[in-house]
């Protein structure tokens, strides 16, 4: 029997359901979403009934409970004593704090050895072309062991900075070098009104935030008047003005000022201390991936065509603005795409922190709070919450931007 595409109006019958095309795909798509709804209830029931039969159940009430255990590398307050729920903060925060200086040094290496990739100096070139070789094609994993090991072993004791015929000592009296990790002076708030830490971060993030709306804005603005008027007006000193004002102002309101490192004892005290396996996981992940950044720069600058650059160079325009105005935000259209999922990977390749002791949320909530309670199903689903959530938002950030770079069809 043939399908009608186009039945009579006013003569809707149940068979139409499946012989009009009209209405088979949306059955079809109906039917499997109710088989999907059903297996994943059989599912859950039959998790509930077994659970149910070994005296177990669902319940978050642990993360009331105190931790228990320490923390080494703390971005906010916390104690032994803390909740579970606070010691999962605290490694949420970790695995943020690596995973956005990660993307940060990644992208800045791979945009370097992308472009150096392609450059005319054949030393050069082969260099780079070297470092992405080697670098991508061995685990992050063994890097990031490299990295720690070698931190820990060549770099120097706080002992070594002791006494007058020290073997070590401070950078500038302010940074000191340590195989137990890097101490720089730690930013201080002298305004009661700000004894919240993470609190003043926030305000910190806000502001540069906004200056950076304020500064995008003013860009367009330029680039508004440029278009009709053929010249751009000078725009450095306001775009200066309001990044530095703002957050000036904020630092003065909230009396900041430095708490220096000092040795006392048998180690430093005061500053802010970043541990060896913080440095060996973040510079791991860079320049891991940053290899892998390098090669989508080079295929994005080969996408645009020679004559760009040789008409570029007809203006007579210098080989670097060419670069910079012309050449990479034409490049960028092709960069972009791959650069999200490159991001993604940094994201969750973090979870190996626990190779060197850097207790991130997986070493947290998915590992020490998890054998300490045995919760083992709760732990996982709010593990994958936290990384589903930190994924999807990193991909809506960058297809925000890769929608606003790419062209604009008519």
């Amino acid at each position: 029997m043939a399908s009608r595409s186009h039945p009579d109006a006013g003569s809707f019958r149940l068979s139409m359901l499946i012989n009009d095309t009209r209405y088979r795909r949306v059955t079809f798509q109906i039917i499997a979403l109710l088989l999907l709804c059903l297996a994943v209830g059989y599912l859950i029931s039959n998790l509930l009934t077994n659970l149910s039969a070994a005296g177990l159940n669902i319940s978050y009430d642990f993360l009331a409970e105190p931790a228990g255990y320490d923390i080494n590398q703390r971005p906010i307050e916390y104690t032994s004593q803390s909740t579970h729920l606070r010691a999962s903060i605290v490694g949420v925060l970790n695995t943020l704090i690596v995973a956005i200086l990660a993307c940060v040094t990644a992208t800045v290496f791979g945009v370097i050895a992308g472009i150096l990739r392609l450059s005319k100096n054949w030393l050069v070139s082969k260099i780079m072309a070297v470092y992405v070789e080697v670098f991508r094609n061995v685990p992050v994993l063994i890097w990031i062991i490299i990295i720690f090991t070698i931190m820990t072993a060549s770099m120097p004791a706080p002992k070594a900075f002791r006494g007058a015929n020290a073997e070590s000592s401070m950078l500038f009296d302010m940074f000191a070098f340590t195989n137990r990790g890097v101490y720089i002076p730690a930013p201080q708030f002298a305004n009661p009104l700000f004894e919240n830490g993470l609190l003043n971060w926030v305000l910190v993030i806000a502001f540069l935030l906004l200056s950076f709306l304020g500064a995008r804005a003013l860009g367009k603005r330029a680039s508004a008047e440029q278009a009709s008027t053929g010249q751009r007006p000078t725009t450095w000193h306001l775009t200066l003005s309001i990044w530095v004002a703002p957050i000036g102002a904020l630092m003065v309101i909230m009396g900041l000022y430095f708490d220096y490192p000092a040795l006392k004892g048998f180690n430093f005290r005061g500053g802010l201390q970043i541990r060896g396996s913080l440095i060996a996981l973040w510079i791991a992940l860079a320049i891991y991936t940053g290899a892998f950044i390098a090669e989508n720069v080079r295929a994005g600058i080969l996408a645009v065509s020679r004559g760009q650059t040789e008409a570029a160079a007809a203006l007579g325009l210098r080989p670097n603005r060419v670069m910079n105005l012309v050449i990479l935000p034409q490049a960028l259209r092709v960069i972009i795409p791959p650069m999200i999922s490159h991001y993604l990977n940094i994201t969750k390749n973090s979870s190996l922190a626990i190779a060197v002791g850097y207790m991130d949320v997986t070493g947290t909530l998915g590992g020490i709070t998890l054998n300490q309670t045995g919760r083992a199903i709760e732990t996982i689903l709010l593990l994958m919450l936290f990384y589903l959530t930190i994924s999807l938002s990193i991909s809506a950030i960058m297809n925000v931007y890769n929608n606003s770079i790419k062209l604009k069809e008519r």
